[in-house]
């Protein structure tokens, strides 16, 4: 059931990760079959985060993804991509000065929800606690707490409840705290 065998985190049949001496883990973490990170340049993953099946993450940037967020199925985190509209033709299968490649790292903050079949392009900064719905192309910094559909915020989540129901975890016990698939483990 645990694949790579990393302390406090849980990976299966199916997971794959790439480059997995460029990440640094922390703790109760879940990566569910068929996820892929390709981790070229230096990724952190929080505690606590779920990356749910057929997720990615590639395109040879950093990645932050903090504490207590989590990664829906389908979702495409790219760190890298091509951008066609200027003088870039091709693909990785020809030289990077005919590219046109647009490179740089995302921030995905403490207590995000990135939605089922969303995408985050290069250079996005999701504040702390934003809420991404799915099917959504985040294209821009999302600022904190609030609800998106893509780029155009929606409405804003409860803070002082989340932050509440956060105090209440922080109250009990670690064997209370995780998941079913962690407490196994204690």
């Amino acid at each position: 059931m645990d694949k790579y065998k990393l302390p406090n985190v849980k990976t299966f049949e199916y997971t794959k990760i790439i480059g997995i001496e460029n990440i640094e883990f922390g703790k109760n973490i879940i990566i569910d079959d068929f996820v892929l990170i390709y981790a070229k340049e230096k990724i952190n993953i929080g505690n606590f985060v779920h990356i749910a099946n057929f997720s990615s993450i590639t395109g040879g940037n950093e990645l932050v993804i903090d504490d207590f967020s989590a990664i829906s199925q389908g979702v495409r985190i790219l760190t890298a991509t091509d951008d066609f509209k200027d003088i870039g033709f091709g693909n990785s299968t020809v030289d990077n000065k005919y590219r046109n490649i647009k490179s740089s790292s995302i921030k995905i903050g403490k207590f995000c929800i990135i939605g089922a079949n969303s995408v985050v392009l290069p250079g996005v900064v999701i504040g702390e606690g934003a809420t991404v719905g799915a099917n959504s192309v985040i294209t821009k910094d999302l600022e904190p707490w609030g609800i998106y559909i893509s780029n155009k915020k929606v409405g804003i989540r409860n803070k002082e409840e989340v932050m509440k129901n956060y105090e209440k975890f922080l109250a009990t016990s670690e064997n209370v705290r995780v998941g079913s698939l962690f407490k196994n483990e204690m």
